[in-house]
């Protein structure tokens, strides 16, 4: 077969590919080829906790590429990151640089872990000192920790906030935002654009947002907190200025898709002083993204074959894609990734796990804080995080940002949530369970909670970690609430602007509650046979609470024994369940033997299971009625066991 040639391809669209030199030395061709192997241990920064660094091992290497799996934790938390990058070290970096390192088991003390015991317990070696690239800074570093400075939240890229510094590693450092928890931190260099000295805020005559926690919000003053706090500001001659980035509209590189751990053929469609925008050839402008102009995902033409790593060529340019078709059936999709991160690597014949449908363009990835307590980390996907209204512009250049969303093995910006809610279509149908919306969002929606503020048992360079609730979606959904009592109010929004002073982190709303069941019973007639009556009061109108914690009606008994097999198990087992677990309790299920291999095929575990709603099963996974009440009803018995269990005697 004929293979893709970016030659030709530039002739036939009559492009410019963008010049080499344009490129910093993270983003262009590497000195070496890299000498990682699968099963190597190293240590890193996790990117959802970037304060800290872990025990990481190699899972994967693709080309100069390495998936990397945090130990002792659950693969749904791996990243990729090119093998040059900053965000790694070799075994013993830490102890050598008076860091800590977090252990791979949960409550192991970081002073009892030993490289060379843990490499012998595990049968594994060390990643060797001479495959990792020297970071050294070409410019001297004046910032030092504890310095306070004005810094934007890149995930809410409208606020301005008080920051400190809480490490500096190489001519870098950690940006931290005064009591809030470490999930918001960014490293950054003394040229980044979104950092400002102490009083840039008050010299733009722009607000600046006080820490978390603060007596005073709407008064406060540099002076007195530098006081309370004994510390100092960052000296104005330690910014330096941002080296502008020199791409123009219309070139053409490489690019990891955010979306999925590919490389793809991209186009620069639009550019400021620190950013460009990045549209991968052959698929919807929806995929488009903003990101810096130096970011370590943007590469020369011929990176990829320099780097031995694959090239997707736009789809339909090459034959190499065009047996795909019958994998995936969303065009252009080779089947290739999930939506569910970097854990699996295809979604087989259904658009469910596909990264690109229709309904995962939106849809967001819930995970659990691996540190535990009641934080989620939220993985929102690019399409949400790009397509938002611009901020208010608060860079150095006067430019606005989009999020620099933090990513697991795929384009799903990263979100800490604290607080349990639902988000509904705008049809009003549930999209997730138990998906949390957060207090605030970028576009000035606010949203009504009842948040707690109580610090976690985790603590940071002396700074207590309290819960967040601060980022939220470039564009929200409708949001109703999970009232657990009668003592939470119900959430409500108001879709209205408001000044960047009142958004803060929470706020007033407006009023009013959709039904979280209005979408399904319009689509139902009252013609309907006792048959479908009796199913769509057994689901729709269920006579078990999707919500745990309520008491059930009547009918549960009848649930019970129409599903024996439920009874011996609770969501705290099935949450557990792999693939085939899950697949072999479908199969259990009587007349439900054929989608099983449906949900063995898509992937699903018992987390991702326990995930799904009445949409998921029925719409997306277009599983008869029949079968996907059984299946939902499972799903709502696994959570009412939880919550039996849990209950006080």
């Amino acid at each position: 077969r004929r293979s893709w040639s970016w030659q030709q391809y530039l002739n036939e669209q009559k492009a410019e590919a963008a010049p080499v030199s344009l490129f910093t030395q993270s983003q262009s061709f590497p000195s070496r080829k890299t000498g990682f192997k699968v099963g190597m241990k190293l240590e890193g920064i996790d990117p959802l906790h970037p304060s800290m660094f872990c025990v990481l091992t190699v899972a994967e290497v693709i080309g100069c590429r390495l998936r990397l799996h945090i130990d002792g934790f659950s693969e749904c938390y791996d990243f990729w990151v090119n093998s040059d990058s900053a965000e790694i070290r070799p075994a013993g970096w830490c102890k050598d640089n008076k860091r800590k390192l977090h252990p791979p088991k949960a409550g192991q003390n970081q002073s009892d872990f030993d490289w060379t015991a843990y490499l012998d317990s595990c049968g594994s070696r060390a990643a060797p000192s001479s495959l990792f690239t020297s970071h050294r800074a070409s410019q001297s570093c004046d910032f030092q920790v504890g310095m306070k400075l004005e810094a934007v939240d890149k995930k809410n890229p409208g606020l301005v906030c008080v920051a400190s510094v809480t490490d500096v590693v190489d001519g870098r450092f950690l940006v931290h935002f005064d009591n809030w928890d470490d999930t918001y931190d960014y490293w950054c260099d003394s040229s980044s654009p979104y950092i400002h000295p102490v009083g840039w805020c008050e010299e733009q005559g722009r607000p600046l947002t006080s820490p978390q926690g603060h007596p005073n919000p709407e008064n406060f003053l540099w002076e007195e907190y530098l006081q309370e706090t004994g510390s100092v500001a960052a000296p104005s001659s330690a910014f330096q200025p941002r080296r502008l980035h020199r791409f123009q509209v219309h070139h053409k590189l490489e690019a990891v898709d955010r979306r999925n751990p590919l490389i793809r053929v991209a186009t620069v469609t639009e550019t400021d002083d620190c950013r460009v925008k990045v549209h991968y050839d052959g698929w919807s402008q929806q995929f488009d993204v903003w990101c810096d102009g130096d970011n370590s995902d943007l590469h020369p033409v011929g990176w990829c074959q320099r780097t031995e790593h694959p090239l997707e060529p736009p789809p339909g340019s090459s034959p190499v894609s065009s047996p795909s078709q019958g994998v995936c059936p969303t065009p252009g999709c080779r089947g290739v990734g999930h939506i569910k991160g970097a854990r699996y690597t295809g979604h087989h014949r259904q658009s469910f796990g596909c990264p690109y449908s229709d309904i995962n363009t939106r849809k967001e990835v819930v995970l659990p804080d691996r540190l535990g307590g009641e934080r989620v980390i939220t993985l929102v996907p690019v399409s949400v995080c790009s397509h938002g209204n611009q901020p208010d512009r608060y860079l150095s250049s006067g430019l606005g940002s989009e999020p620099d969303w933090r990513r697991l093995g795929g384009g799903f910006g990263v979100e800490t949530r604290s607080c349990s809610r639902r988000v509904v279509d705008p049809a009003g149908v549930v999209l997730h369970p138990h998906l949390p919306v957060s207090r605030r969002d970028r576009t000035g929606v606010q949203v009504k909670s009842e948040d707690r503020r109580e610090p976690l048992e985790e603590k940071s360079g002396g700074q207590v970690r309290r819960p967040s609730a601060r980022a939220g979606p470039a564009q929200p959904l409708p949001v109703v609430s999970d009232a657990v009592s009668s003592s939470r109010q119900p959430l409500t929004v108001a879709a209205q602007q408001v000044p960047p002073r009142e958004r803060g982190r929470g706020g007033a709303a407006g009023h009013g509650r959709q039904s979280r069941y209005s979408g399904w019973e319009q689509q139902l007639s009252p013609t309907e046979s006792s048959l479908q009556a009796a199913l769509h009061q057994s689901i729709f109108l269920s006579a078990m609470s999707a919500q745990p914690g309520r008491d059930l009606s009547l009918c549960w008994e009848q649930h019970r024994k129409l599903l024996p097999g439920v009874v011996r198990e609770t969501a705290e087992t099935v949450q557990h369940w792999s693939v085939q677990q899950v697949a072999d309790f479908v199969e259990s299920l009587p007349g439900c033997e054929e989608q099983s291999k449906q949900f063995r095929d898509e992937q699903i575990d018992g987390r991702a299971f326990l995930l799904l709603t009445q949409r998921d099963i029925v719409r997306i996974m277009s599983i008869k009625l029949g079968p996907a009440l059984k299946i939902y009803n499972s799903i709502l018995m696994f959570k009412h066991a939880k919550s039996r269990s849990q209950s006080p005697a």
